[in-house]
């Protein structure tokens, strides 16, 4: 558990136990909780590892072991599971290609894996032709996280040709709302998960002139509460990872300083166990990787002392992004 919050004054980021604590992560083979986690074991490697990058300790997980272990999760397909024996499927393949930008291992991928130009075959095939949108899998659930997954992973492969990106584009826009807001699909409510991957979706495609930014930025400013956190829908409880669900909307429109930035900055400090290491959903709870990820990644975004600096679209160190799209 997390401690009571400290004083404003005495609160700062617990990098040293933070590190310790995403290197521990695979060490608790013993526990049932380790196993019953299996299904996001690839996607728990990309949060720890883009923490660690973003906390200033990138080699802190060998980047030999989890290349070894990323490779050991692709199918002939070219798609990747959660882990070995998983089926493939659209969130893991993003990870995958994410953790291989990170450790620089595109090379190895054609070299010992099957190859760039299969991964991005995989992930074309799951293009709705019809409607431009994305399945995640071979079962054909629809949501715009895979679309906007899509579209990341592919970018970072150069191979964003594979795919019809107007169409893609023609239905994050039908998923726009009267607040400026996006939801899952056209007709459903904004969520600012959901804004998220419509509007950096939008920002890879270079279409962000489709965005009514006044009205989004308004919708996402007023997810502030008044202990500093931000929610995801209007009415919903705080919760760190939303710094960086809503910050990074508002950082790719130009409008991050809508919000409180100190009393955000206070309340993911809050949430964090600072002799353990970790970062919860609000203080006083457990922490996990997923917080621990977005909690360093919304610092990062209000520039937070000592932090590398995140890209808000792809939620990846700048200067990865920078290496491999040049």
């Amino acid at each position: 558990m997390t401690e009571a919050p400290a004083t404003t004054k005495q609160l700062h980021l617990a990098t040293d136990a933070h590190v310790q604590y995403i290197q521990s992560l695979d060490t608790h083979k013993d526990e049932l909780d380790y196993w019953l986690t299996e299904h996001l074991r690839l996607n728990g490697v990309y949060w720890g590892l883009t923490a660690l990058h973003l906390l200033g300790h990138p080699d802190a997980l060998p980047p030999d072991e989890t290349l070894d272990f990323i490779l050991s999760c692709q199918h002939e397909s070219g798609g990747f599971g959660a882990a070995p024996g998983h089926d493939a499927h659209m969130l893991s393949t993003v990870s995958a290609v994410q953790i291989l930008a990170m450790v620089d291992g595109f090379d190895e991928l054609d070299r010992r894996g099957k190859g760039k130009a299969q991964v991005g075959k995989y992930i074309a095939q799951l293009q709705n032709r019809e409607t431009g949108t994305f399945y995640g899998d071979e079962w054909g659930e629809e949501d715009t996280r895979f679309l906007y997954g899509a579209l990341n992973a592919l970018s970072l492969l150069g191979l964003t040709s594979l795919v019809d990106v107007e169409r893609a584009v023609s239905y994050v826009a039908s998923c726009a709302n009267f607040d400026g807001g996006y939801g899952v699909r056209p007709g459903a409510e904004s969520h600012s998960g959901q804004i998220f991957t419509c509007v950096a979706a939008l920002a890879i495609a270079k279409r962000l002139d489709l965005v009514d930014q006044e009205k989004l930025g308004q919708w996402l400013s007023e997810r502030q509460v008044p202990g500093g956190g931000l929610n995801g829908r209007p009415e919903k409880k705080e919760d760190v990872c939303y710094s960086w669900w809503v910050l990074s909307s508002l950082s790719i429109i130009g409008k991050i300083h809508w919000i409180d930035r100190d009393g955000l900055i206070q309340f993911i400090l809050q949430s964090q166990d600072t002799e353990k290491g970790g970062i919860a959903d609000r203080p006083g709870d457990m922490v996990d990787v997923w917080h621990t990820c977005f909690g360093a990644a919304g610092l990062s975004l209000l520039g937070y002392p000592s932090m590398e600096e995140v890209d808000p679209v792809y939620c990846m160190p700048k200067a990865v992004i920078k290496r491999v799209l040049g």
